[in-house]
């Protein structure tokens, strides 16, 4: 089989680089994650995102095992559930990720969605505690629109806030909070459930520059200042495919074609758990 052994370029926050291109192992269980982490790492992928929620990050640690890759070279995400929000909870899931994940720390821990029950500042507390002890190297958020962002940075040394962001869901607010106050922005979901592949514009694009949709739309990503992407795939070749979008640039014109089609499709929105997005 291929193997591309190639590094991802880097998007520097607060003087750390962070590989722009990661693994997503969302709804990839049992051996398919175990398998998937180790060929992406093998492939060339140095950024992998997981989380308590996920219930695979044994498999994760597996994974990473099994690649031979160093720990120290690889980005490591991974994510507190909302339903642990509180501070002792949030120390009980991240300890209990350390044991699974089978590492000493994590490079980046996040809370995985807002959790209006418990105070924001007691959640961002214990997330500074743990990073304080060296078993988070950063904190962040996760699925928090520019409002909240803007809370929870009052609160702590916020380093990330990932997001469903893709050619169809816009992030223009988030993205200019990001530049001002030095957030990474990580987009989840870059393929938008693969609707990417079917959209003629993208098509048209990719067409023009002999690429795929999948790649034209991360590259679209990435070329985001402060932006990186973490798509997940099931496949060895459709790993190989959304790593190899280093190699080729897009127009101007191309991405002002990407800027406008329409950016209200969301994916992620599950009732009871989802913010306000307008705050």
């Amino acid at each position: 089989m291929t193997r591309v052994h190639a590094a991802a370029q880097s998007v520097t926050v607060r003087g750390v680089e962070v590989p722009k291109l990661g693994f997503g192992t969302f709804r990839l269980p049992g051996a398919d994650c175990r398998e998937g982490v180790r060929d992406a790492l093998e492939i060339g992928y140095r950024h992998i995102d997981t989380a308590r929620g996920y219930e695979n990050e044994r498999e994760v640690g597996q994974g990473i095992a099994d690649s031979g890759v160093p720990r120290e070279e690889i980005w490591l995400t991974t994510k507190v559930p909302p339903d642990m929000a509180a501070a002792e909870d949030v120390r009980t899931s991240a300890e209990d990720s350390l044991r699974l994940l089978a590492t000493d720390y994590v490079d980046l821990l996040l809370l995985h969605w807002p959790a209006p029950s418990v105070p924001l500042e007691e959640t961002m507390g214990a997330l500074m505690e743990l990073r304080e002890e060296g078993k988070a190297r950063q904190i962040g958020v996760s699925n928090f629109p520019p409002g909240h962002l803007r809370r929870a940075l009052e609160h702590a040394a916020v380093f990330a806030d990932q997001v469903e962001f893709h050619p169809f869901l816009g992030q223009d607010a988030l993205l200019e909070l990001g530049r001002e106050r030095d957030v990474l922005i990580t987009a989840y979901a870059p393929l938008a459930q693969g609707k990417v592949t079917r959209d003629p514009v993208i098509g048209a694009i990719a067409e023009a520059h002999g690429r795929t949709p999948g790649q034209v739309a991360l590259r679209w990503l990435v070329d985001h200042r402060g932006v990186a992407a973490i798509p997940k795939s099931a496949t060895h070749e459709r790993r190989v495919e959304n790593f190899q979008i280093f190699d080729f640039s897009l127009s101007d014109e191309d991405r002002a074609r990407i800027d406008a089609l329409p950016k209200d499709q969301r994916d992620f929105d599950p009732s009871g758990v989802a913010p306000d997005w307008n705050d």
